[in-house]
Parts: C-alpha cells; structure tokens; sequence
C-alpha cells in the first residue's frame, strides 16, 4: 500500500451535500434578510461569500450526510499510516469543525476568506505544497480534473461514469466509490406522492353538500387536486430544505432524499419554483375563489415552514388550519356553500390530529433519551398535556357532529336521519383508536398517513360512510 499523502474534497465527497448551499438555506431561515446581501457579498468573490455565509450559518458537524463507504475506508488507511489532507473550497472555519469532528485528518487546506480554493487554484496549492504527483486525490466533479491533472492516482467518489472515464485520462484510478441512484422512488419521495392523499379532503364539500352527480364541479375538484398536489409537493420540499438539520437528528427523517444527501439541495431549490407554476397554471382554469384560497394556503404553509413550527401550540393550530384549508379550498372550487357544521367539526378533529403527530413525535424523541424535540418548542415531558388536549379537541369533533345531527340540515339531506346516529360511535371510535395507538408508540409521523394504512382506521372509514349512505338512501328494512 502507497504512503503517498491521500488528499480529500469535503463537498459531495467526504459529505453527500454542499456547505456552500447549506449555509445560504441556514441563513434564508435564520436570517432572511442577509440574503439581500448575498449578490454584494459575491461581487467581491467566492472566497468572501464563503466566509459571510460561514460566519452567520451555524451548522453541527455530527448531523451531516458523510459517505460512510469513503470515510470506513479513509479510518483504514490512517490506521496503515497515511496521512490524509481534507482540501476543500469551502470556508476553512467549516472545514475546520469537521475535520475536528471526525479527526481522521493530519491537516486542512480551505478557502481563507481571501483566496477560493477551488479547481487551478486547489491543484496548484497543493502542487506547491506536495510537488507534482506527490499526492494522491479524492474527488467528484468536473471542477477536481485541474487536481487530478496534477496528482500521482485519482480516487472517484460519488460521480458518473462519464467522470470517472475524464479521470482516468488524467492519471491513474486508485479506487471509485460508486453514487447512489437517484430513481423514480427518490423522487417519489421528494415530492411526497403518498402526501397527495391529504387532498382528497377537497371532496368533502361535495360529498357533504350531496351533489355527487355534479359534472361541472366534479372537473373543478380534479384541476383543483391536483394543484393542490403541485403545491403541497412544492412546500413539503422548501419545508424539506430548510429543515435539513432537524432532519438528520431523527430517527426516521434522516432518511429522506435531501437529508440523507441522495438529492442534492440545489435540485430541490431549482425544483420548487416550478412546482408553484405548475400549481397556479392549473389553477387559474377551476375559477371562483379557489386561486385566493390556493395562495393562502401556501402563504401559511411557507409561514409555518418559517416559523410557526417552532412555536409551541401555534403549530398544531397551523396544521389544524393548514387541513382545513382544503376543505374550504374544495368548496370554493365546486362554487358550493361552506356549512358552519363542516367547519367547526373540521377544525376540531383536525386539531387532534396536529397534537397527535407532535405527542408521537415527542414519544420518539423521549425514546431516544433527549428532553427536547430539534427544531420544536416542546419538552419531552409536554408530552401527557398534548395528549390530553388532543383527545378532548377530537371528543369535542365528536360532539359538534351529535348537535349537526339534531338539525334541520340533516332532515332535509337524510332520509333516515337516526340512522346517521351511528357515525357518532365510529368517530368516537376512531379518535380513541387513533390516540391509543400513539400512546404505544405506533403512530407514524403523520397520522392520516397512518390511518391510510391502517386497517381498524379503514375499518372505521368504511362504517361511516356505509352509515351516511344508508342514511341518504333510507333504512333497507
């Protein structure tokens, strides 16, 4: 085995991300209003952006996506006395905290605030410093060919094919580390399709008003769900990228696309635009009010992306909002009134399944031996108050349906209006079970995902609308 110094690229190589991208995320969260300063920043180069970003963007090493197969195989030639270089463009302050966290590394090259140390300008630092072919280099772009040019053996790490061909013209290939494939099931989960379900929620108005054979609002409804899915998939991906440390710190969340550094954060930046002018394009099409509403939950969404989430109780509200919005977004596409009833039963069992998520949340971090939920106001031990409050607000759901029940709405809609009776039962049913199951620790992170899946919660769909529907169409007896 060579002792030739091994010299090692951190952004997409060592680390499956980009600092640079990451730091411009952390401080459109953090700091929204120094981005305004970003185009100032880089006129007076890179290396000056660089060291701004990483002056403002607190990051914790230990939470970052690192290429596990490269940095196992890194610890073995330590081990065999090689000495290991962590040579990045990044910010050496960066660089730095890393190679602390990792302490694999006998040294750091990084730009300095004053020099960018990328492409020539890497290759001929480290010529200057190693001599030519003195060193051998591990990187994954097109940018490290200039190093590889100058390097006695190319180690290729989460690249193309095409790449490792260019670094093989260079000088000779020491060893590639393969890259993940991004597919259909990558994207799937980028864009969250099994979300999509949400909006089905904009039916409701439809199936609650009994204009099932209403053609005009039947294609509404369908532009209008679809935007909706647009939408959602464009925020679940900003929610996505600006939550990427509180992401990696979970036992579940560190897994998704951007988190885990299978897509790259700067696809997600590029992709999200898009998706919102997807979503106003069908939009415009449905009419009435329905874009309004579509703007307005966005703009909510986007709110609670920002902060609202880290804002104890006023989350759960916003996610209680953020449901009912569709319902009130399905009527305004159907051009249908809204019923006082549907709201207000809406809201309540929302808002029990917002203290449901956050209360299976806690159960995880609580699991796990921390006192507070990354990027939430909550305590570990807020836990029994949130599941108090969530099981009254989804009896108090149960309730408003009991007095809708005894109204004139529902003699005229029902013909056999004790018989909707019985969806009283199954939603108390349902809420209980649905509580139940998060206090064993078996909720999902987002419980209409869970109900979807869950077979007592289907159980439970189908015996209300059987019991709605009988009570349309008049006992069979």
């Amino acid at each position: 085995m060579s002792l030739c110094p091994l010299v090692v690229d951190l952004d997409g190589t060592l680390i499956r991300t980009d600092m640079l991208h990451e730091s411009v995320l952390r401080i459109l969260r953090d700091r929204p209003f120094d981005t305004l300063r970003i185009p100032y920043w880089l006129s007076q180069g890179k290396a000056v952006l660089k060291r701004h970003l990483a002056c403002r963007a607190v990051f914790d090493p230990s939470s970052l996506p690192y290429d596990r197969d490269l940095l196992d195989w890194l610890k073995q030639q330590r081990t065999q006395g090689r000495t290991l270089i962590l040579c990045t463009a990044s910010d050496c302050s960066i660089a730095s905290a890393i190679a602390d966290h990792l302490n694999v590394f006998d040294g750091v090259m990084a730009s300095d605030g004053i020099l960018n140390l990328a492409g020539n300008n890497k290759a001929e630092a480290l010529v200057q410093r190693f001599g030519l072919a003195g060193f051998d280099y591990a990187g994954n772009s097109n940018a490290d060919l200039a190093v590889w040019q100058r390097a006695r053996r190319a180690v290729v790490v989460n690249a193309s094919i095409g790449l490792v061909k260019k670094a093989e013209a260079c000088c000779k290939v020491e060893r590639v580390f393969p890259s993940s494939a991004v597919g259909l099931t990558a994207w799937r989960r980028v864009l969250r399709v099994h979300q999509w379900l949400k909006n089905l929620l904009l039916f409701v108005p439809l199936f609650a008003a009994h204009q099932i054979t209403n053609l005009d609002a039947w294609l509404a409804l369908f532009l209008a769900f679809f935007s909706f899915n647009l939408c959602a998939s464009s925020v679940y991906i900003a929610n996505d990228l600006l939550d990427l440390e509180s992401d990696r710190l979970h036992p579940r969340k560190c897994k998704r696309p951007f988190a885990s550094g299978l897509v790259p954060v700067w696809m997600g930046v590029a992709l999200a635009p898009l998706l919102l002018l997807g979503s106003l394009a069908l939009a415009r099409p449905v009419g009435g009010t329905f874009l309004p509403w579509l703007l307005f939950y966005f703009g909510l969404t986007c709110a609670y992306s920002w902060g609202l989430k880290r804002l104890i109780l006023v989350d759960c509200l916003a996610l209680a909002m953020l449901y009912t919005l569709r319902i009130i977004a399905g009527a305004a596409a159907a051009d249908m009134p809204l019923s006082f009833w549907l709201l207000a039963f809406s809201v309540f069992l929302f808002l029990s399944l917002a203290f449901v998520k956050r209360y299976a949340e806690l159960q995880v971090q609580l699991l796990h031996g921390k006192q507070k939920a990354h990027g939430r106001g909550y305590y570990t031990s807020d836990a029994p108050l949130l599941q108090m409050m969530g099981i009254t607000s989804g009896y108090a759901a149960a309730l408003v349906l009991a007095l809708y029940l005894n109204s004139e709405t529902v003699i005229r809609l029902y013909r056999a209006p004790e018989i909707v009776w019985g969806a009283v039962p199954v939603i108390l049913f349902w809420v209980s079970w649905m509580w139940m199951q998060a206090h064993r620790g078996k909720m999902h992170d987002d419980p209409l995902v869970f109900a979807m899946k869950d077979k007592a919660s289907l159980l439970a769909g189908v015996a209300f609308a059987a019991v709605l529907a009988i009570g349309v169409v008049g006992k069979p007896w």
